[in-house]
C-alpha cells in the first residue's frame, strides 16, 4: 500500500499552471525525489503535499 498517493493534481496561479495533472504514487521506505528546471512547480508540489499551500 503506498504511502503517497496523488491523482491529478494541478495547482494555477492565474492563468499560469505550475502542476497540471500530476499523477504519482511513494512506496513506504522509498527513495523519491524530483528534478527539473526552475519554474517547473517543484516547490509548490511540496507547499501542496505539506499542506502550506
Amino acid at each position: 500500500m503506498p504511502a503517497i498517493v496523488v491523482k491529478n493534481l494541478t495547482k494555477k496561479y492565474g492563468g499560469v499552471i505550475a502542476v497540471n495533472a500530476l499523477t504519482f504514487s511513494v512506496e513506504k521506505g522509498e527513495l523519491f525525489g524530483f528534478i527539473g528546471p526552475d519554474g517547473a512547480g517543484k516547490t509548490s508540489l511540496f507547499r501542496i503535499l505539506t499542506t502550506l499551500l
